[in-house]
């Protein structure tokens, strides 16, 4: 066939060494990967709950397949912390470019006749609106998640960041996050033992 060989895949699995967080104390550690995979589960269940519950008709796999992407030029760019990042309009107009440029740096590493294929994930550009806010929406839930657990853990650091995020929950109203809040994320509360119904 005499495709050239492509770095793209062993590039991007190299977002498990680049941390998230770096401004903060952590009591658990996290990575691009680890964070990108629970993006993903969380806006797969999003966008089903949203299609059974409240009248949606996106595609859940689609979304997925997207949020496993959503911060894969984070292994060109590193984890910009959002304090940074959204500093000001200035910040957030030359942060976007960075991503653009790198997201372009990423997409160049794939063989041509596939480059199509994957740029509406890398980029999420090509994805519905509807689909772009579920990713963000989960992107937001895991940010969330990852500040209740520090939280549990003892780490005061995270409550601020917490309170937060929550209030940017609620302000953007969507029944799918509250659905997922009342009923999946108490769960993330209780210990193993109660988990496997052994309470």
């Amino acid at each position: 066939m005499g495709t050239a060989a492509s770095h793209f895949f062993a590039y991007v699995s190299r977002l498990r060494w680049i941390k998230r967080w770096g401004l903060m104390r952590n009591a658990i550690e996290e990575n691009v990967a680890t964070h990108s995979w629970e993006v993903a589960t969380l806006a797969h269940a999003l966008a089903l709950i949203r299609n059974r519950h409240f009248g949606g008709q996106v595609s859940a796999d689609r979304i997925a397949a997207a949020a496993l992407y959503h911060d894969a030029t984070e292994v060109i760019t590193g984890d910009m912390p959002t304090p940074v990042k959204y500093h000001s309009r200035v910040m957030r107009e030359a942060f976007g470019d960075i991503e653009h440029k790198a997201a372009g740096e990423l997409l160049a590493l794939l063989p041509d006749d596939l480059r199509e294929d994957f740029a509406p994930y890398v980029r999420e550009s090509g994805l519905p609106a509807a689909e772009k806010e579920l990713i963000k929406a989960a992107d937001r839930l895991s940010a969330w998640l990852k500040c209740q657990a520090e939280i549990r853990a003892g780490n005061q650091e995270f409550e601020p960041a917490a309170s937060q995020i929550r209030r940017r929950l609620e302000q953007d109203a969507l029944p799918e996050v509250d659905y997922f809040l009342r009923v999946f994320a108490p769960s993330y509360d209780q210990p193993l033992d109660n988990l496997l119904g052994e309470a």
